[in-house]
């Protein structure tokens, strides 16, 4: 079959396109695994459950969306991306506050998924 081999290789490529909410979603979650590891070692368990849950789900969900089933299933997982970065940035107070100090590229890179998240799901809407 090799008419099914050219169609996975094309699914593939087609992934591999760029689209900035996945990339940008999936490098924060990249850095969020080394703030996770950072409070581990300052054995702040607890804090890095909840900061590595949030700020990862991120682009789990967005990626989802993009391979979603339809325009309001995306919109939909693209909402709760948004409240899971909306989570990340409490738990990034909470951490900046009380433990260690958040990179400020880090923080930055949020808002910008922030601010991407709530124009793909307004235009989404339109």
């Amino acid at each position: 079959m090799p008419n099914a081999d050219f169609r996975i290789k094309e699914v593939v490529s087609q992934e591999k396109k760029e689209n900035p909410i996945v990339n940008k979603s999936f490098a924060f979650a990249c850095d969020v695994v080394d703030l996770n590891e950072q409070l581990i070692l300052l054995n702040h368990f607890q804090i890095a459950k909840q900061v590595i849950r949030s700020g990862t789900s991120i682009g789990a969900t967005v990626k989802e969306a993009v391979r979603g089933a339809g325009k309001p299933d995306f919109i939909i997982k693209m909402s709760i991306a948004l409240k899971d970065a909306y989570e990340t940035s409490y738990w990034f107070d909470i951490i900046d506050k009380k433990l260690v100090s958040i990179d400020i590229k880090l923080r930055n890179n949020l808002e910008e998924i922030i601010k991407l998240l709530v124009a793909i799901i307004n235009s989404s809407k339109k």
